[in-house]
């Protein structure tokens, strides 16, 4: 199955889509790796525009084609990158689950926003006044919402787990990385 985890920058969800992958052995799909490897690569400026996404389409696609649950994370913050992830799951006949994360504390989140660090060498982070100006328009479809604000990251992940479609849960369960065939 596919899981995209978006929200604004500082709203935990690199953690919270890392804690998953680590929990359910998924491929973690991370749009700011792939732009960043564009602009290292010399074909490209921050910002770079669709392309780091476009990139994780495709790669999601393919991972979820070879049978592997992809959690792939980003802002998301327009209806046609939502769009898109679904359509990457469509393509791969895999059923799709979204997810925002919020943080609804508006200082904590300043908070994170301005004491984060860079784990992504070289990689521009926002800072408060271009993460309250960045375009991100609502979500107008069902999806789970998940608040950050006041929680550790253990806890974000566990109302996440809760939320699941119950149906869900036999898709989330540890994958094994082989594929042996039986006989």
């Amino acid at each position: 199955m596919l899981i995209v985890i978006g929200g604004l920058p500082g709203t935990g969800k690199t953690t919270l889509a890392r804690l998953l992958a680590a929990r359910i052995g998924g491929v973690h799909l991370r749009v700011d790796t792939i732009e960043q490897a564009i602009v290292r690569s010399g074909l490209a400026r921050h910002p770079v525009g669709p392309a780091g996404y476009v990139v994780g389409y495709a790669l999601a696609e393919e991972h979820l084609r070879q049978g592997l649950t992809v959690v792939a994370e980003s802002v998301n913050p327009l209806a046609i990158t939502r769009d898109s992830w679904r359509g990457a799951g469509a393509g791969a006949a895999v059923p799709v689950v979204e997810v925002e994360v919020i943080c609804s504390d508006p200082l904590e989140h300043r908070q994170r926003v301005t004491s984060r660090a860079v784990d992504i060498p070289d990689l521009p982070l926002p800072d408060w006044q271009q993460v309250l100006e960045r375009p991100y328009e609502p979500w107008d479809r069902e999806r789970i919402v998940v608040d950050t604000a006041g929680q550790k990251p253990e806890e974000s992940l566990a109302s996440l787990l809760g939320r699941l479609a119950p149906s869900d849960n036999h898709q989330l369960r540890p994958q094994s990385r082989s594929r042996a065939s039986k006989p």
